[in-house]
């Protein structure tokens, strides 16, 4: 079959709650979607793991379902683009395939003491100029450390030669493929990778006791990473990308001073810095976008850790609604202006970055109730991303004259025109709000040929501008509100 009768380009899309598999056509037109969640295991406070095995079955099963169910033929698939939850933390046998531990998940915490150490050997200015990062559980390095540390099984496989280590995206490539690949943009998330020379580094390999021969090749995000054989045809699998990055691109933020914000289980904001690495002043990230033909991009990154997570709350723990989508409906019933919920269920991120705050509703009543906390749950989202993108502007001296948003809770209206409202900025949500697939399917289908990154960026896609409505006076009460109850918060837990 020839190039041009190729159709479709999938992209895997492994999130921290669930996995999915999109099928996109030549115009960037979703034709299918597969999705399955996964368990999350939590064995003490502030920790959180994953089976990857399960992640592994899941992901490819949502995989063979979408060419099955949607009756594809393997042959007219170009390519595979692979997209990830980062940080995210795997380390297996190389010769059994068997994962050593669970994955640890970004959001666990459980190496905060450990970070507190090394803040207090003063190795924060070094780590951050080598990594653009701040000293955080939150990172891979701090995670592997502890794998080695705490199971025998490591040390036993680490000595036999055996131990291979990966964020999810390498897990998922090592077993579709067999070969032990990353790209630039989750390497940068392991505060291992040298942002500037692009390569692990040897002080911080020392610094964290990792040895180098566990790590992967890193690729460029638009790349040659292998073929997974499926009933005999071979699909080549050409783009990889940590999912903040890939929704970057997704939204075609190309240029510099160019921002996105995705919420999903957490919030985040990126905004592309262009070709050279910008160090924050304001407690923001700076972290490799990505590379394409030889060219790099940079971008500053802003962390909300509780997003949809804290609706999900809600929905799992509260069990104050049934489905997530409900959360819209009682908000906008709520009269209440009052009520402030800051969910730090793992800390605060970007750019406080308190990983021993915890979360707290304030302003009860006696006539409060389920309409008024999901009012509050949506409008912590909007607070938040709010703090990021302040800091944001004062790093890179731009005022966002709009604000491109993605992820499953951009479809609410209440909590898109509120971000509106509090940020005082236009607010731009795309037809298709799969963004973070779609750079993807992108990085995938540039590498083979299949898009045209010129024909993309034309294609503006726009389903929804929303335009601040909340008079100045109310804006301003609403956020010096919250900015107290953080500054409460934080005095709290010092």
């Amino acid at each position: 079959m020839t190039k041009t009768s190729k159709k479709y380009v999938i992209s895997i899309d492994q999130g921290t709650t669930s996995c999915r598999s999109i099928l996109f056509d030549k115009k960037g037109n979703i034709k299918g979607i597969e999705q399955q969640e996964f368990k999350q295991i939590f064995p003490k406070i502030g920790w959180v793991e994953h089976d990857p095995i399960e992640i592994l079955n899941t992901q490819l099963n949502t995989l063979k379902n979408l060419i099955s169910n949607h009756n594809i033929n393997p042959i007219e698939i170009d390519s595979i683009g692979i997209t990830n939850q980062r940080e995210t933390t795997v380390l297996w046998n190389k010769l059994t395939g068997i994962p050593i531990y669970n994955a640890i998940v970004w959001q666990d915490n459980r190496t905060s003491d450990f970070c507190e150490k090394l803040k207090k050997e003063g190795l924060s200015e070094k780590i951050s100029q080598k990594t653009g990062l701040v000293i955080d559980s939150y990172f891979s390095s701090t995670k592997i450390k502890w794998i080695i540390d705490n199971s025998i099984e490591a040390k036993k496989t680490l000595k036999e030669g055996n131990l291979l280590f990966g964020t999810i995206d390498t897990w998922l490539i090592w077993n579709l493929t067999k070969n032990h690949f990353t790209d630039v943009s989750n390497a940068s998330r392991t505060q291992l990778f040298n942002i500037n020379s692009l390569s692990w580094d040897e002080d911080l390999l020392k610094i964290f006791k990792i040895p180098a021969n566990i790590l992967p090749e890193v690729k460029e995000s638009s790349d040659d990473f292998g073929e997974w054989n499926f009933n005999g045809i071979k699909i080549p699998i050409c783009g990889v990308a940590g999912d903040q990055q890939a929704a970057l691109f997704g939204q075609k933020c190309t240029e510099k001073g160019m921002a996105k914000n995705t919420y999903g289980t957490g919030c985040f904001m990126l905004m592309n810095t262009g070709e050279n690495p910008k160090q924050s002043q304001n407690g923001l990230l700076t972290t490799v976008a990505w590379s394409i033909n030889g060219k790099v991009n940079y971008a500053l990154e802003g962390s909300v850790f509780i997003a949809g997570a804290a609706v999900q709350w809600l929905r799992d723990s509260l069990k104050i609604i049934k489905e997530s989508s409900e959360s819209e409906n009682f908000a906008k019933i709520s009269n209440n202006e009052e009520l402030i919920f800051v969910p730090a269920f793992s800390g605060l991120g970007a750019p406080y970055w308190n990983m021993n705050v915890k979360g707290g509703i304030f302003g009860i009543t006696r006539d409060t109730g389920i309409n008024d906390i999901c009012k509050a749950t949506l409008q912590s989202l909007a607070f938040q991303s709010r703090d990021v993108i302040k800091s944001m502007e004062k790093d890179a001296n731009i005022s966002l004259e709009e604000l491109a948003v993605d992820g499953g809770a951009c479809a609410n209206n209440f909590l898109m025109q509120f971000q509106s409202d509090i940020l005082n900025t236009n607010v731009v949500r795309p037809n298709v709000i799969e963004s973070t697939a779609w750079g993807a399917a992108l990085f995938s289908g540039l590498k083979t040929g299949f898009f045209n990154i010129e024909n993309i960026k034309k294609n503006k896609n726009i389903d929804r501008v929303f335009k601040p409505k909340m008079n100045s006076l109310n804006r301003d009460h609403s956020i010096k509100k919250w900015e107290k109850t953080i500054e409460a918060l934080i005095k709290m837990y010092d």
